[in-house]
This record gives C-alpha cells, sequence and structure tokens, in this order.
C-alpha cells in the first residue's frame, strides 16, 4: 500500500502537470487578448511545470507551499474571471467553459492535496510548552 503523504504529493505533481499542460496549450489563443493575459497563461505554466519536476525529486514543504499557493491564485483569479474581469489582463467577466471547469477541479484537487501533505508535514498542536497556570 502506499503511504498517504507519498499519494498526496503524487496528487499535487499530476494536478501540477495537468494545470501547465492546459496552460501551455491554451497559451497561442491567448495572444488575441493581449500580452498581459498570454504572459499570465505562460508564467503559470512555465511555473507549475517547474514545481512538477521539482516535486519529483522532493517534498519539501517550501515547494509543496508553494504549490498551494500557485493552486490558490489561479482558482481566485478564475473566480474573478468570471465574475467581475481581472483589471488589465481580462476587463470584462468571461464565460464559464468545460475545460475552465476541468482545470480548476484539478487544481482545487491539487490544493485540497497539498494542504493535507503540509497539515502531515507540520501537524497543529494544541498543547502549549512552558506555560504553567
Amino acid at each position: 500500500m502506499i503511504a498517504r503523504a507519498v499519494l498526496e504529493r503524487d496528487v499535487v505533481i499530476l494536478a501540477c502537470a495537468i494545470s501547465a499542460g492546459i496552460h501551455g496549450a491554451l497559451v497561442p489563443s491567448k495572444l488575441e487578448e493581449g500580452n498581459a493575459a498570454t504572459g499570465g497563461f505562460a508564467a503559470s505554466a512555465v511555473l507549475l511545470g517547474a514545481l512538477a519536476v521539482a516535486l519529483t525529486r522532493s517534498s519539501q514543504p517550501l515547494l509543496v507551499a508553494a504549490a498551494a499557493t500557485v493552486f490558490l491564485g489561479l482558482l481566485v483569479s478564475y473566480a474573478l474571471a468570471i465574475t467581475t474581469g481581472v483589471p488589465l489582463l481580462h476587463p470584462h467577466p468571461e464565460p464559464v467553459d468545460g475545460l475552465a471547469v476541468f482545470t480548476k477541479a484539478v487544481e482545487l484537487v491539487g490544493l485540497l492535496a497539498a494542504v493535507a501533505l503540509l497539515a502531515r508535514t507540520h501537524p497543529v498542536t494544541t498543547q502549549t510548552k512552558g506555560l504553567t497556570s
């Protein structure tokens, strides 16, 4: 049986890789929306790809936290993009599409796995050391 931490790390890696591939594939279609949107998608693809590779070599908490932060940023960005728009990048709300929903579902699963892995690495304890009543 695979250890839970290994499975969580693998889910984070897979989510990074899938999201990187989708963002990278969408870069050419974003060219018509302008340099900011194109740059955002390209940067996301490169960052997620780098995190996928780095996490295959090491599951340091800093890398896991970076992946969680990127996933959270992408999820929040998309929520803004479909509700209010994103100033400079995409000022008007965009319609919801199936590929975007799939991508956000993958990123949400990756975020949840990263948070679980971080919680396993640094559990929160309720005990306080060194305090007297």
